[in-house]
């Protein structure tokens, strides 16, 4: 594919770099329009959507950390090697590091937790979308060998030092089924939200849809890491995806009264 989107001499820009900033910004511009929808500070959005831009960059990091501790124990300096930094990290990882410090933050800043979720949802999935096309232009995330017509191939050099994935062999192309999923829930978040409705509701109802869209992928991604039990073959994000599509009912079912704050 296409890992460099600009080279001149040693200096390159990365493709996937390009499509982080550009899903940030996109994620920014959609919980925008849905918080001045909801009559929330324009402000402390903006301050907190860099925030958890912020902590959701350092929570991927640690997952994958934590994922593969046995090789980062063994070889510590490859923590901060370029090809860690060059690295995404684990999705689920960067989302509930940020989800925890959304929460602090709108807490002490007096920002409805529930409502302002619902504000994220949608550009969540939004940015998530623009991000997996940065995976798939990089390489990264690979699937397992596809013989299906849709099958993607890699045959650039620079993707298989970018990301090790393995070149001339058809793969399935789990980025994009991430990005047309997300894209998918995207739409039906915006167009479903509504600050008049109950609060939290939306936000429970993107965990329901991603979590079930990140379980289905995983089964078509490679991995290097084995089951977490090896009596039930599921990974370590299928296990975590089952955790969020549990606090996603929670939130769509929950209570009329509860411990959070609308």
């Amino acid at each position: 594919m296409l890992p460099k989107l600009v080279e001149i001499g040693g200096f390159f820009i990365p493709t996937y770099g390009v499509m982080v900033a550009l899903a940030f910004l996109a994620g920014l511009w959609s919980t925008n329009k849905l918080a001045a929808r909801a009559g929330l500070s324009a402000q402390k959005i903006q301050d907190l959507v860099i925030y958890c831009a912020i902590t959701g960059l350092i929570g991927a990091k640690l997952m994958m950390f934590a994922f593969d501790w046995q090789y980062y124990v063994n070889n510590p300096a490859e923590m901060i090697s370029l090809s860690t930094l060059r690295a995404a990290g684990v999705y689920q990882g960067g989302f509930l590091l940020a989800l925890v410090f959304a929460v602090y933050y709108m807490r002490k800043h007096g920002l409805p937790v529930l409502k302002t979720m619902d504000c994220f949802a949608p550009g969540i999935a939004l940015g998530h979308a623009i991000g997996r096309m940065g995976c798939f232009a990089a390489g990264c995330c690979y699937g397992d060998v596809c013989h299906r017509p849709w099958a993607v191939t890699f045959r650039n050099p620079e993707a298989k030092e970018f990301s090790n994935v393995p070149l001339n062999v058809p793969l399935h192309p789990a980025q994009l089924y991430e990005v047309f999923g997300d894209l998918a829930i995207f739409a039906i978040l915006f167009k479903l939200h509504d600050p008049r409705k109950r609060s939290g509701g939306l936000f429970g109802l993107y965990l329901i849809l991603y979590s079930i869209l990140r379980f289905g992928v995983e089964f078509v991604r490679h991995h290097d890491q084995p089951p977490l039990f090896t009596s039930i073959p599921l990974v370590h994000t299928q296990w975590i995806s089952l955790g969020t599509l549990m606090l996603g009912a929670w939130l769509l079912f929950r209570p009329a009264k509860g411990p959070i704050s609308e």
